[in-house]
């Protein structure tokens, strides 16, 4: 008999997701809507999970990594655990958000001239089964992504998936929050569209 996969990350992350929603006492509900109501649907979305306003500061100027790193840290989502917050050193510096409500899911952060980039890891190339018949169904999944994109790159020293968002540097804190926990939601929207065309990641 064939012994079952472990599942990757992408399926823990989801599979942790789930949990914690429920331990907040929300339900899954899927809705038909019509595509370009896609953004409104998911900003109505956040705002029945019922977090609550963030309070924050929005500097006027276009956004450092280090005025980012600051404001964030004061934000409603931060202060609850709800998102762990660090910076990465290194040739390009970074941050490092945990949102915890997404299963400990890792979004990356970094400013590059007049945009700030927020990154996610999806999974290595070599965990595809069909190369060809994914790249298809990414492409078809493009609505049901706002504002995020899929692409391929190498992830230490190895082709992996990543799924990334951009934002004008001069945005406001709002924006950038928003921007984030869309990015984070996508990626585990992607995670659940994607679970056939991986090597274990068949999840129920």
């Amino acid at each position: 008999m064939k012994s079952p996969s472990t599942p990757s990350a992408s399926t823990l992350h989801v599979r942790n997701f789930r949990t914690r929603m429920r331990e907040q006492g929300l339900v899954k509900k899927d809705v038909w809507i019509r595509p370009e109501h896609a953004q409104e649907l998911h900003r109505i979305e956040q705002k029945m999970r019922n977090y609550g306003p963030d309070t924050t500061p929005q500097l006027p100027d276009a956004w450092t990594l280090d005025g980012i790193h600051h404001a964030l840290a004061q934000t409603r989502a931060v202060n609850l655990g709800r998102i762990l917050l660090e910076r990465v050193e290194g040739a390009e510096p970074s941050l490092r958000l945990v949102m915890r409500d997404q299963g400990d899911l890792s979004v990356f952060l970094a400013v590059a001239g007049e945009q700030i980039l927020v990154e996610s890891f999806l999974w290595p190339a070599s965990q595809v089964r069909d190369i060809n018949a994914f790249h298809a169904h990414v492409l078809r999944l493009r609505k049901l992504l706002p504002l995020s994109s899929i692409v391929l790159q190498e992830v230490a020293g190895e082709a992996s998936y990543s799924m990334y968002g951009a934002l004008d540097a001069h945005s406001t804190l709002s924006s950038l929050m928003f921007e984030i926990e869309t990015l984070a939601d996508n990626v585990l929207s992607a995670a659940d569209a994607c679970a056939g065309f991986l090597d274990g990641d068949r999840d129920d």
